[in-house]
C-alpha cells in the first residue's frame, strides 16, 4: 500500500475503516470501481444498489451485485449491500443505519445517479423530479445523515466525495441536478469542517461503463490528449487519495481528473 494514499485510520485499533459507497449495481460501474480500489486500500465496505434502475437502463443481472461482494471479500475487505431507492426521502437515514452495524463510517462516496437523456424541450415533470430526488435531494439526506454519525473522536478524519458531471445539453435533468449536488457538497466543506470532514466533488470525465455506443466512443476518445478514455479505476485511484489520510488537505474543492478531456 503507497504511504500517500493509506486510508485514514479506524478508531478502533486493528480494524479497517468503514466506507460507503453508493450506485455499486455493475461490475463495469465507476462504483464497482470504486469499492475495489478501497478493498485493496484497507477500507471495509457497505455498497447500495437500486436493482430496478440498472435493470431498466442497462439489462444488468440482479444477482451481479452479489458478483461485486464475492470479489471483494477476495481482497479482504467485510462488505454489506443494501437495496437502497433513493427517490424515497427515507432512504439515505436507513441506508447508513444499516451500513454501519454500529460502527462509525468514515467514508461517504456519492456514485449513484439517475440519468435518462432528455432536453428542455422533451423533458417531462417527472423525469425532472426523479433527477432531482436522485442526483440531489438524496445526496443532501446523505451528507446529512453522515454528519449525524460521525463521532468527535474521528476528527479530522471524515471524507465526502461526490462525483459530478459537466454533461448538459441534451441532458437537461441529470446535468441540472448534478449542478445541484455541487453545490449541495461544497457547502459541506464549509458547515462540516468542525466536525473534522472534508467534502470534495469530482469530474472524471466520460467513462465508458457501457452507456456509450461506437459513435460515441470513436467521438469521445479522439477528444482525449492521451488518445483513450477514462476507465473506473483511473476514478477510483483519486477517490482512494481524497478519503486517505492524506488527502484530507484537499477539501471544498469542484475537482477535474478527467485526462484532459476538459483543457
Amino acid at each position: 500500500m503507497d504511504q500517500l494514499s493509506q486510508p485514514a485510520p479506524s478508531s478502533v485499533p486493528g480494524e479497517r475503516p468503514l466506507a460507503v459507497i453508493t450506485g455499486v449495481g455493475r461490475p463495469v460501474g465507476i462504483g464497482a470501481g470504486i469499492a475495489r480500489e478501497l478493498a485493496r486500500e484497507g477500507w471495509d465496505l457497505a455498497l447500495s444498489y437500486w436493482s430496478p434502475y440498472d435493470e431498466r437502463m442497462f439489462a444488468s443481472r440482479p444477482h451481479q451485485v452479489a458478483e461485486i461482494a464475492h470479489e471483494l471479500r477476495g481482497l479482504g475487505a467485510v462488505v454489506h449491500t443494501v437495496e437502497a431507492d433513493l427517490t424515497d426521502p427515507a432512504t439515505p437515514a436507513r441506508l447508513l443505519a444499516e451500513a454501519s452495524g454500529g460502527r462509525p463510517i468514515q467514508a461517504l462516496v456519492l456514485s449513484h445517479a439517475e440519468s435518462v437523456d432528455s432536453s428542455i424541450l422533451d423533458t417531462n415533470v417527472e423525469s425532472f423530479d426523479r433527477h432531482f430526488a436522485v442526483n440531489a435531494r438524496a445526496a443532501w439526506l446523505l451528507v446529512k445523515a453522515f454528519a449525524e454519525q460521525f463521532p468527535e473522536g474521528l476528527h479530522g478524519l471524515g471524507r465526502i466525495v461526490a462525483l459530478t458531471s459537466d454533461h448538459t445539453v441534451h441532458n437537461l435533468p441529470y446535468g441540472a441536478s448534478k449542478g445541484a449536488l455541487d453545490r449541495i457538497v461544497l457547502a459541506a466543506a464549509r458547515e462540516l469542517g468542525d466536525l473534522g470532514i472534508s467534502a470534495n466533488v469530482l469530474n472524471p470525465g466520460p467513462i465508458d461503463t457501457g452507456w456509450m455506443d461506437d459513435p460515441t466512443r470513436d467521438a469521445l476518445t479522439a477528444r482525449q490528449p492521451g488518445g483513450r478514455l477514462g476507465r473506473p479505476e483511473d476514478v477510483a485511484a483519486v477517490v482512494a487519495f481524497l478519503v486517505s489520510g492524506p488527502g484530507g488537505w484537499i477539501n471544498g474543492q469542484l475537482l477535474k481528473a478527467d485526462g484532459g478531456f476538459s483543457a
